[in-house]
């Protein structure tokens, strides 16, 4: 079934798609949610990414024709990392990727809380409402990380940051950016609690153009659905709008590559 090696002794062959283990890696890819507090991943480079990222691996799972990955792989793991084998049929039934490496793992979340991330000294928060494309909030993370902002907080109506296209997207920053789900009517208090401006972003006329932005100092910029931006009542409570000036042949940027733009903005005011 699979190669005879050092390794391949770790490995438990699993024969039914009603495996308890096997169930958790279905339930996790399916819901793009927590299972027993972990997120899967597919693919050897997200997986190796996670244990440089400092991450608890669970659990792995390799199909007989991935098994072959077994031996780069597992003294990569701790000894408490559950491994196992399934045929292919069982493993493609839960892949994701059009082409699976034959290699999954259930990955402990790493927990953050609002409190600390907020008392930071000059916190630059990225707050998404309402993003349903999950390649968009992986850029968005991963510009996050690139730019230095503290953490990216995900607002009510926005995909999971446990999506595997988000993951995938976010090239490895998914691991490592402070991330955390809170509501706009608990997180806005807390804001204004710790005089945070906040900044709605815009690719329309009005508001500050973002290269006269003040983005240095105290800043959460919220990012809103890709059709419809921020529901009214978020924007109302906003303390200024930054607009990226663009031709008027071309159609708004989208989430990431605007989000992208003023963070490099904000990053370069932050050095000078």
């Amino acid at each position: 079934m699979f190669p005879a090696s050092p390794q391949s002794g770790r490995l438990r062959t699993v024969t039914s798609a009603q495996n308890s283990l096997v169930k958790d890696f279905r339930k996790a890819f399916a819901a793009g949610a927590l299972v027993d507090g972990a997120f899967a991943i597919e693919g050897m480079k997200l997986i190796e990414e996670a244990i440089r990222s400092g991450l608890k691996i669970r659990a792995v799972v390799f199909s007989e024709s991935g098994a072959a990955r077994a031996e780069r792989l597992l003294p990569q793991l701790s000894a408490q990392a559950e491994t196992i084998v399934v045929d292919d049929q069982i493993f493609s039934a839960f892949a994701q990727t059009e082409t699976p490496q034959g290699v999954a793992a259930l990955v402990a979340v790493k927990e953050f809380e609002l409190g600390p991330l907020l008392s930071v000294a000059e916190p630059l928060l990225v707050v998404v409402v309402g993003l349903q494309d999950p390649g968009n909030l992986g850029t968005i993370l991963r510009c996050a990380e690139a730019f230095g902002a503290t953490a990216v907080i995900l607002a009510e109506k926005t995909v999971s940051r446990f999506n595997h296209k988000v993951i995938r997207a976010s090239a490895g920053s998914a691991f490592r950016l402070p991330c955390i789900a809170v509501p706009t009517d608990t997180l806005i208090p807390k804001l204004r609690e710790k005089q945070i401006r906040m900044l709605a972003t815009s690719s329309h006329k009005g508001g500050d153009p973002i290269d006269m932005a003040a983005l240095i100092g105290k800043v959460a910029i919220f990012i809103g659905n890709e059709g419809a931006g921020l529901p009214k009542e978020v924007m109302a409570q906003m303390d200024g709008l930054v607009t990226i000036p663009q031709s008027e042949k071309v159609e708004s940027l989208n989430a990431g590559i605007a989000t992208s733009i003023i963070l490099y903005e904000a990053a370069r005011q932050r050095r000078g």
